[in-house]
């Protein structure tokens, strides 16, 4: 992951957040990292690029690209006698039922799981040879999960590629984003509606243009505040084709009124973001960039609304080596404050990425890096963020490591 094109092309999927105290790793004394599962490849899954979810029991659901019946899995981890059980609930043929589900699922209020893939699908068009990819859903009867395709891209006007998971507002509406397709090729948001029937109907919110709107949609799945307002990032494109941070409000009509709330600058501004948003109690946006920052090797960044006017300030901007680079995820805000968030690459030893902590002193941010990947048979490269459980403790996955080097989920204790 060295260059722009490839992260590009590997977070957006186109056409095609337990030994660590042993290897004192840990930051903190009182800090603690666990791998609590690891991935075996083949029907198991394998190559772990997924954000977590977590029902009311404590069961964790995420996604793996590879492995299954060939094409991807949604997997679930249950607690089980002090650990964790390991339970592949549907294995992606890569054909009509879509392939490759990149950055996990989300839970509705029944239980049931909804994802995207970025191939499969439709095998027509622009996608005659991968697929379009498609949405999905899979619905749990009494333990046993079926999976039905809710929408297939066609690779025009609705899309092509999803990258990104969905988001469910109040009303029961998905929402979602592509990187590539629609009627510029630059990507769409796009809602998903249910009718009495259960029939999901697709519907373009927005046609990302590479102006000032920004293209290429994030990997990062859209946020909603409470008056239903999206928010979200396009990883390039904006008035510095640096990427963009941007609000997708309802209007009357059932229409939406897109806003641009910051173009990112680049170096030493903050540059191409591929992470998700996350609001703090104030009511601030925090995100992450890949690049730039004041040493180009990615940064922390925080969004302040004013009247309705938005500025941007850089937080931290990573410096390499054993503090971390390149961040690709989304961020976490504890009970205090603070931000807890992940490196894809630095660290120690293998470069293998970082969970690191934004402590707000004073009105100054302080960095620290709590702990540092270190490979087989520890986690390696976090293309994600973490989630957090009632207790504070973050869970997160790694693309690589674990005893057989095809991914990991880990826990880590502040």
């Amino acid at each position: 992951m060295r260059s722009k094109q490839f992260l590009h092309g590997m977070i957006a999927g186109l056409v095609i957040f337990a030994v660590a105290a042993i290897l004192g790793n840990v930051a903190r004394a009182a800090s603690t990292e666990q791998v609590i599962y690891s991935f075996a490849g083949d029907a198991d899954g394998e190559y772990v690029d997924s954000d977590l979810v977590m029902d009311s029991a404590g069961n964790i659901y995420g996604t793996t690209v590879q492995g299954g019946s060939g094409s991807g899995t949604v997997f679930e981890l249950t607690p089980s006698g002090g650990g964790w059980t390991h339970t592949v609930l549907y294995s992606f043929t890569g054909l009509a039922d879509g392939g490759q589900p990149y950055k996990g699922v989300t839970l509705d209020s029944a239980g049931n799981l909804y994802g995207a893939t970025v191939v499969g699908g439709s095998f027509s068009g622009p996608c005659v040879e991968a697929g379009c990819g498609v949405v999905y859903k899979l619905t749990n009867n009494g333990g046993t999960w079926t999976q039905t395709v809710i929408h297939t891209f066609t690779g025009g006007n609705d899309g092509q590629g999803p990258g990104a998971g969905v988001t469910f507002d109040k009303h029961g509406n998905l929402y979602g984003m592509t990187p590539i397709g629609g009627a510029n090729g630059l990507g769409t948001i796009y809602q998903m509606t249910a009718d009495a029937n259960g029939n999901w109907k697709e519907r373009v919110i927005h046609t990302f243009t590479g102006g000032t709107d920004g293209s290429s949609a994030s990997a990062g799945r859209l946020i909603l505040d409470r008056a239903g307002n999206l928010y979200g990032v396009a990883t390039t494109g904006g008035a510095n084709q640096s990427g963009t941070a941007f609000e997708l409000s309802p209007a009357p009509g059932g229409t939406f009124t897109f806003k641009t709330l910051y173009a990112f600058k680049g170096s030493p501004d903050a540059g191409f973001p591929y992470g998700a948003l996350v609001f703090d109690k104030s009511g601030k946006l925090y995100g992450t960039t890949y690049y730039d920052g004041a040493n180009d090797l990615g940064s922390v960044y925080q969004l302040t609304n004013s009247n309705g006017t938005w500025s941007e300030s850089v937080l931290y901007s990573f410096k390499g080596g054993k503090d971390g680079s390149s961040p690709i995820s989304n961020l976490v805000v504890d009970r205090a404050g603070n931000l807890w968030g992940t490196t894809s690459e630095g660290g120690a030893g293998c470069s293998c990425g970082t969970i690191v902590e934004l402590s707000n002193r004073s009105g100054q941010w302080r960095e620290r890096v709590a702990y540092r990947f270190a490979s087989v048979p520890d986690g390696a490269f976090v293309y994600n963020g973490m989630i957090a459980d009632a207790a504070g403790n973050l869970y997160g996955a790694t693309v690589h490591g674990g005893n057989t080097d095809d991914g990991t989920i880990y826990k880590f204790t502040p």
